[in-house]
């Protein structure tokens, strides 16, 4: 057997053929949604000849593994199986993706309003956040992105200034007393001074991504970029150091958009024209604990043809309750959440 695979590794390599579809992995496992309760058996075939007995190494996510294996260990989302052929001086590798799914259904959660507030109807709110009893706003939309510093509870602007108009405003969030913001396709955030929302520097974003949301906890920047994915990113280098993706027990969740964290849950709104739900996510693995559905808060707003989706999410840690609120609404709503 390893004269003839020998000798088929000579003729791929020396008619310069690709060795694509040469070297198969096989999965096999009880389980056809696979969670990290899943046992997988793993085996190659070699030009459609099954070749057990060759010594091959398998590698999860670049990681060595056994050909059974437990997922116990990997993480949620998108992972990838390697195998790895080598026989003298040739080498064939074969790569197959997995979806590795939450195994617990999201509890689906309510809200209750306890106040409404004036909200500018023309901002198309991207981020919201508390700091100092401020609450801070992002807006988007070429010739239209601002960044504002309002406080709320009195009906007060104290500070509003405008981007270029070649920049379209995204995320926001407070971290180390600066406040950060995001744009979408420019690749660049801007940092300002909390108390005069004068520009203090900017910086790129660490991957080729975009910007949509923007969070923190103290320690860690959560970045979301239209993606199913959150990259983690260290706020003083602002280089991604790691990553969740967003997962139910069925399927992946793309269109993460404005960010919220609170203890270990992200809050996430999604962009979805025709639901308003946020997702509660559990910040160290990516897996969604529930879904908060907004249902009929978009019918207690001024209708007009701009109305947009719900988009922006605030905790103010002072009242223990969230804020809410949508683009070009004519209101902020502070809720309760509780379970149905």
């Amino acid at each position: 057997m390893m004269k003839h695979l020998l000798f088929i590794l000579v003729f791929i390599f020396s008619c310069n053929q690709k060795p694509k579809d040469i070297l198969t992995i096989n999965i096999n496992s009880s389980d056809v949604i696979y969670t990290q309760n899943s046992q997988l058996s793993l085996s190659c075939e070699f030009n459609e000849v099954n070749i057990d007995n060759i010594n091959i190494k398998y590698y999860l996510n670049d990681k060595e593994i056994k050909e059974n294996i437990l997922l116990s260990n990997s993480k949620l989302g998108t992972n990838t199986i390697k195998a790895q052929l080598k026989v003298d001086d040739f080498i064939l590798t074969s790569k197959k993706n997995i979806d590795i799914y939450s195994d617990t259904n999201p509890v689906i959660f309510k809200y209750k309003i306890l106040n409404e507030y004036s909200h500018d109807i023309s901002s198309y709110t991207q981020g919201l956040e508390f700091f100092n009893d401020f609450l801070y706003e992002s807006t988007g939309l070429n010739g239209y992105s601002a960044i504002k510093k309002i406080d709320l509870f009195n009906g007060k602007v104290v500070v509003e200034k405008y981007l270029d108009d070649k920049y379209f405003g995204e995320g926001l969030t407070i971290i180390n007393d600066h406040v950060l913001q995001l744009t979408w396709k420019n690749k660049i955030g801007f940092i300002y001074d909390p108390n005069s929302l004068d520009l203090i520097d900017s910086f790129n974003y660490d991957k080729n991504t975009e910007g949509w949301g923007l969070a923190n906890d103290s320690k860690f920047l959560y970045l979301s970029d239209g993606s199913s994915k959150i990259r983690i990113i260290d706020p003083k280098t602002f280089l991604e150091i790691d990553s969740i993706e967003i997962v139910t027990n069925t399927k992946k969740i793309k269109n993460i958009n404005e960010l919220e964290v609170v203890d270990n849950i992200i809050y996430a709104n999604t962009y979805q024209s025709n639901k308003d739900v946020v997702l509660m996510i559990e910040k160290n693995s990516g897996k969604v604990l529930g879904l908060i559905n907004f249902d009929g808060l978009r019918d207690k707003v001024k209708k007009h043809p701009e109305l947009d989706v719900l988009n922006g999410i605030a905790f103010n840690k002072k009242r223990n309750s969230f804020f809410v609120t949508g683009k070009k609404w004519d209101k902020i709503f502070e809720v309760k959440i509780f379970k149905e």
